[in-house]
This record gives structure tokens, sequence and C-alpha cells, in this order.
């Protein structure tokens, strides 16, 4: 078998049981659980050209596996998504260490006791070192607020040496802030690792798909019952019923194909767009990626190397240390943060997650909440931040709580328009 593409012209939409919008992990998992759970078909409805969402990755024309859309790496200390994603995929075990180039040295991050030895000197660093373990213990993350809430002069100073040189600049180029509007509690949260483990996630399961994300999405797809239409915009299939003329009036169906759909409709993009902006469009950050090939076999020491004191870009990715990939050649890729603008153009990556914007996000959610079949979930339709790991715990919840009500019948009888 392989996956089943169909073109949107040709669906006959009788045929479905339920319709998935998107094919990144919420999509994709919910897709599989439902097609193969309960036995019907599944139409999922795919913005872009091809499936995997951001996760998607391809050879560039160097030969070298690139991620589209920024670098993914998986990690998770749930042994249940991790199972489920070992049907779909051999892994390698990649360990992701992330460096800070600081004026042109490199300091692990999280900040660390490698860090503090590289910035403050080997003797210097082992008093600061000591203090951590006397007042924190050893072999745990503290924050900045708490280093500063301490009355020990040196304590703050990490504290403040973390903030200005780790913290700061990188978070203004990626959510366009200046130094007054980053927000205190995200400031606080930053942390300091009294550790000498210089991998940045310490999660059980650690690891990339050992044939890449798209073959993992390709073989997760690939099943009887799932139909999958690329370059179709849910916003041009779906046809909105709301309950009345108001503005702010409810849904009271969603048409396809000019019939009334009643089966569940999981739905996995900008809930916004669906709505076609009409309360004004949510803030998100996007992302430009320049990609750079060497006739090297690696540009930099490891995966990942941000920028926290210098360049306009965010970070540098070099993804043979991510793939394993062996190669003369590398490809490295760099990141800049801007503001998210155009739809038809950009992609939004990141909420702005304020309690302004999150009244604005719950307008649009509060009119889809009149409709008992559809289901919003991931980053985009419930505007907020998932790692991997949740998004597909999340996904394969829903998954039962559908399979359960289409036992029972709640999505037969047809709903008045």
């Amino acid at each position: 078998m392989s996956v089943s593409y169909i073109d949107f012209k040709d669906v006959d939409i009788s045929k479905y049981k339920a319709i998935v919008v998107g094919s990144g992990f919420a999509g994709a998992v919910s897709a599989r659980q439902l097609a193969e759970k309960c036995n019907c078909k599944v139409l999922v409805l795919e913005k872009r050209s091809h499936i995997g969402g951001n996760m998607y990755d391809e050879y560039d024309d160097a030969g070298i596996l690139v991620h589209r859309y920024g670098p993914h790496i998986f990690h998770t200390n749930d042994s249940k998504v991790f199972n489920y994603l070992r049907q779909f995929t051999g892994w390698i075990g990649y360990q992701h260490h992330v460096l800070a180039d600081w004026y042109g040295t490199y300091i692990p991050v999280p900040f660390n006791k490698n860090s503090m030895e590289t910035v403050f000197g080997e003797e210097r660093a082992a008093e600061l070192i000591q203090k951590l373990i006397d007042v924190f213990g050893d072999e745990r993350k503290v924050t900045i607020n708490e280093l500063r809430e301490q009355r020990d002069q040196d304590l703050v100073e990490i504290a403040d040496f973390v903030y200005k040189n780790v913290f700061l600049y990188y978070t203004q180029k990626q959510w366009g802030q200046t130094p007054d509007q980053v927000d205190p509690s995200v400031t606080a949260r930053v942390p300091v690792f009294i550790s000498r483990d210089n991998r940045y996630f310490q999660d059980t399961y650690q690891g990339m798909p050992a044939s890449g994300y798209t073959d993992l999405f390709e073989k997760m797809l690939d099943f009887e019952g799932i139909d999958i239409c690329l370059n179709t915009d849910a916003t041009s299939v779906f046809e909105l019923v709301f309950q009345g003329g108001e503005e702010d009036s409810a849904l009271s169906a969603i048409k396809v194909k000019d019939e009334v759909f009643t089966g569940p409709i999981v739905y996995s993009g900008p809930l916004d767009e669906l709505f076609l902006g009409r309360f004004g469009r949510l803030p998100y950050r996007s992302l430009n990626f320049v990609y750079e090939t060497f006739d090297e076999e690696y540009k930099f020491p490891c995966g990942t190397v941000n920028y926290t004191v210098s360049q306009d870009y965010t970070r540098i990715t070099e993804f043979k240390h991510l793939t394993g990939q062996t190669a003369p050649n590398t490809t490295i890729m760099k990141e800049y943060s801007c503001e998210y603008t155009d739809p038809e153009t950009q992609i939004p990556y990141y909420a702005i997650i304020n309690e302004e914007n999150n009244a604005h996000y719950q307008r649009y959610r509060k009119m889809t909440e009149s409709l008992s079949n559809f289901f919003p979930l991931g980053r985009l339709a419930e505007y907020r931040y998932y790692n991997m790991d949740k998004i597909i715990g999340l996904a394969l919840e829903l998954s039962e709580e559908i399979a359960a009500k289409m036992d029972n019948g709640d999505f037969n009888a047809k709903e008045s328009v």
C-alpha cells in the first residue's frame, strides 16, 4: 500500500465518517486512530503540498536531509507516546546539545557548571558552583528569579549574567520586543542547571526518526480508509452555517459539498482563519529561513548554536548533527524571527500568548462551541504552545473520546440547519 491522495473535486463526501484538517501530528494521529479504531473512512484536508505539517523534512539539492520548517527534536517522558510512534519508525539515539555564541566563545545552554567555567574561569566558577550547591543542592535546575531572591551577591551576579548574555537579546529577536516589554514571568523561569549535563533535554526518551519525519508520517497515514487532499484549504471547502446574522453568531453546522457534515471534524488549523479573520487576525510570530551549504563535513560543533548577544538571526541549525547523516558536505539554516502579517505568504509559528490575545481567541472559540462534532486540536487551533509529544498524547486522547461517541451513535443524526 501507499498513502492515498485524492483530488478534492473527486471526493464523494457521503463516503466519509470523519474529516481531519491538517496532517501534522495533531491531524495525522487523529486520522490514523479514527480510521483504525473506528473502522471508518477519514478525509484529511491539507493546505500544503505535502503531509507532515511543520515536521516535514526532505533532501536538499546538496543531498542533505533538512527540516524545512525549523529543527524538530523528539523528546518525551511519556512512554505511551514513544511506544505509539515506534509503530511507524525506528530511532536514532540523538541527544540534543545547544551552544550560545557569546562574543565568539561557545557556552552550553541551559547555563550550567561548564558554562560558568567558560565565563568566569575555573577558580571563580568553583566558588560560584559551591554556593549554588550549598543553597539549592546539586543536579537541579533553578531559575534566575530564585537566584535574584538570594541576598548573596554572587548568586545575583550569575542571574544577571544569564539574563543579559543568554536570554535578553535572544528573546528580543524572537518576540520582536524591547527590554521593557519582555514579560517578567517569562524572565523569571530562565534556568541555571547545577550540573555538567550539557544536553538541552533530560527526557527519558530522545531521538530522531531513523528515516526522517516525512517517512514516519507516510507510514502513519498509509492505512486503508484514509484519503488525503493536498493543496486544499479547509476555509475554501467548508461552508459555515450560522445560527443568526449577528457578527458573533454561533455555528449551527458545517457543510462540505453542499452537505451538512455531521461526523467528527478534527480541526488543527488557525481558528481565526476558519472565520476569515472576522474579528481581526490573531497575533503570531513567524520565521524566515536561509540555507547555506558548505564543502566540509561539519561547520559547527553541535546541532544548534543560539546567537544571544550578536547577529540578526536567532540561531543556526546544522542538520547532519541531528539526523546522523554521513556526507562530505553540510547544510546549515539561519533562523530569523519576524512579525506575522500575511497568511498567504507566511506561516504562523508561535502564538503571542497574553490576556488580551487569549480573549481574542476565545471570541472565535465560542462560535464553535455550539457544534458537538467540531474538535479544535493543536497549537494553532487552541492558540497555545505544545511540544510534539504533548500533541501526540492529546490526539490519542481525543481520538478515544471521539471513538466512544461514534460507538454510541452520537454523530448519526442530522443536525438542524
